[in-house]
């Protein structure tokens, strides 16, 4: 009995000590996510290429539209 009480108390001490690891893990996850938010953002980007010497386009992108050519089947070709 006295056994199974020191087992049930190291349990319960292994626990917490998870519990805690998982609650630092956590906000170590947060901190890094919020940074490379920050790193992602346009303005930051821009200012770390600024310093490479490549500048931001003035023109605004355009969308390419590929239009697609309809292939005949093969009956369709030996009909005509």
């Amino acid at each position: 009995m006295i056994a199974n009480s020191h087992r049930f108390d190291q349990k319960i001490f292994q626990i917490a000590d998870l519990t805690n690891e998982v609650k630092e893990l956590r906000s170590e996850f947060v901190d890094r996510r919020s940074e490379l938010m920050k790193l992602r953002m346009e303005s930051t980007v821009s200012e770390k290429m600024k310093e490479r010497g490549v500048l931001s386009s003035q023109v605004p992108p355009q969308k390419i539209k590929v239009k697609k050519t309809e292939e005949k089947s093969f009956f369709k070709r030996i009909w005509q």
